[in-house]
């Protein structure tokens, strides 16, 4: 069985992601593409209040469950498009280790400070300030494949880019760059 494409996004809270995703899977049209979301895992939860020991505990699982669903999606051959925020260290360097990097598309999704803050209060779902923590975190390993900035394009141009870029993936892809640096043994 051939392993799926990942078209993985990463980005701050409210950088477009999801808003990328959607536009993805309405755009391609070269086999059939699953949206998987951190913020869906995320939502599976329970919503009884979890002290902050338990809800570091659960969320470091429910990222790793998150990583591993991805790689088990892609290995039985779904296309998948991956909507994450790698805040971490510790989730890019999961990622490297379960999935294929060779199957992976990674795009850095970009935008300015001023207009993740607007889009922050807007939404009225997030920590005020939550994307502004994670600007320099996200994008701090430096490789991408692909980079949009969705300050300055719609969520469809960038998806149209991310579509007419995908048949051209570099070799070696970015994760297999960031795999050898970071994981020299795998």
């Amino acid at each position: 069985m051939t392993s799926g494409r990942i078209i993985f996004l990463n980005g701050t809270s409210s950088s477009g992601k999801s808003s990328i995703a959607r536009e993805l899977l309405e755009i391609l049209d070269d086999g059939v593409f699953f949206h998987l979301a951190v913020d869906g895992f995320n939502a599976m939860r329970t919503k009884r209040e979890l002290g902050a020991a338990e809800l570091d505990a659960a969320l470091r699982r429910t990222r790793a469950g998150f990583h591993r669903s991805i790689a088990a999606m892609a290995a039985a051959g779904n296309d998948l498009v991956v909507d994450h925020v790698l805040s971490e260290p510790w989730r890019l360097l999961d990622c490297l280790a379960v999935l294929r990097p060779e199957d992976v598309l990674f795009v850095g999704v970009h935008c300015p400070v001023d207009e993740l803050t607007r889009r922050e209060l807007a939404r009225g779902d997030r920590p005020p300030g939550l994307a502004a923590h994670q600007y320099d975190l996200v994008h701090r390993h430096g490789d991408y494949d692909l980079e949009c900035d969705t300050g300055t394009a719609t969520p469809r141009e960038c998806a149209q880019r991310i579509k007419d870029f995908l048949p051209h993936r570099p070799t070696p892809t970015a994760f297999t760059r960031l795999r050898r640096h970071h994981l020299p043994d795998l």
